[in-house]
C-alpha cells in the first residue's frame, strides 16, 4: 500500500543557476540574461529558475539554460550550493549553482521565458547582478582557475585544432595574468596533452604556426 508522510517542517523551495563562461576577442566572457518579472525586474542574472517537482537537479540547470539563453548540449558541473535564509526576497530559497565552459563560435542567443535578454559580458566589466549571483560568479571563477592548472578544462574553449598561442592565450585569460612563454611550452610537452596534427595555419602576419589537437582529456599535472 502506498503510504503518505506528513512533515512538520518547512520546505524550501530549490533552484538551479548556471555559471557559463566563453573566450571572446581575447577575453573572459560570462553569460547573463536580463530579468523580465520581480523580484530584479530589468537587473542582470545567471540564467537559471526553479527545480520542477518530477526533475532532478542537472535536468532543471539544462532546461533553464536552454528556456532562458537557446543553449543547449553543454558539459555543466555542480560548483556549491547557496542557502542563506536572505538570499532570495520572495521565500526561503536554496539554489545548487553549476559552470560550464563553452567555445564562443557558433552560438546563437535566444532569449526567453522569464528573461527579456540574453548576453555575453566581459568578466572584468560586470554590471551589478540580482540576488547573491555576484558571489557564485565570484566562487565559479576561483574553481575554473584551479581546476585548469591541473586538468585539460581550458580546452573546452578552443576549436578542435589550434596554435600553442592559443591555448597559451586561454590559460592567460582564464587566470587573468600572463604565463611564461617558455615554460607553458615545457608543461605542454611534459604532459603530452596535446598532439601535433602535422597541419600548419597560413594567412597570419608571421610564419605559419603549426597546429596542435587535443590527445585526451585526462588529469594533468599542475601548471605552475
Amino acid at each position: 500500500m502506498p503510504q503518505t508522510y506528513n512533515y512538520n517542517f518547512p520546505h524550501p523551495a530549490v533552484t538551479t543557476d548556471i555559471v557559463l563562461f566563453t573566450v571572446r576577442d581575447g577575453a573572459l566572457n560570462l553569460l547573463l540574461v536580463r530579468r523580465a518579472r520581480a523580484p530584479f525586474a530589468g537587473a542582470w542574472a545567471l540564467p537559471g529558475g526553479f527545480v520542477r517537482p518530477q526533475e532532478d537537479l542537472d535536468t532543471c540547470a539544462l532546461r533553464e539554460l536552454r528556456e532562458e539563453t537557446g543553449i543547449r548540449d553543454v558539459y555543466l558541473e555542480q560548483l556549491y550550493t547557496f542557502g542563506d535564509p536572505d538570499r532570495d526576497p520572495r521565500e526561503r530559497v536554496i539554489t545548487v549553482a553549476y559552470y560550464a565552459l563553452v567555445a564562443s563560435d557558433g552560438l546563437e542567443l535566444r532569449a526567453s521565458t522569464d528573461a527579456e535578454a540574453a548576453q555575453w559580458h566581459a568578466f572584468d566589466a560586470l554590471p551589478k547582478l540580482a540576488f547573491d549571483h555576484a558571489r557564485i560568479v565570484r566562487l565559479a571563477h576561483e574553481r575554473l582557475a584551479a581546476k585548469s592548472r591541473y586538468s585539460t578544462l581550458a580546452f573546452q574553449f578552443l576549436p578542435r585544432d589550434f596554435t600553442l598561442n592559443e591555448l597559451q592565450a586561454v590559460y592567460e585569460t582564464i587566470l587573468q595574468k600572463p604565463i611564461d612563454n617558455r615554460n607553458f611550452r615545457k608543461w605542454i610537452r611534459d604532459t603530452g596533452v596535446v598532439s601535433d596534427t602535422g597541419e600548419v595555419r597560413r594567412g597570419m602576419r608571421h610564419r605559419p604556426a603549426r597546429l596542435y589537437r587535443a590527445s585526451h582529456t585526462d588529469g594533468v599535472a599542475i601548471l605552475r
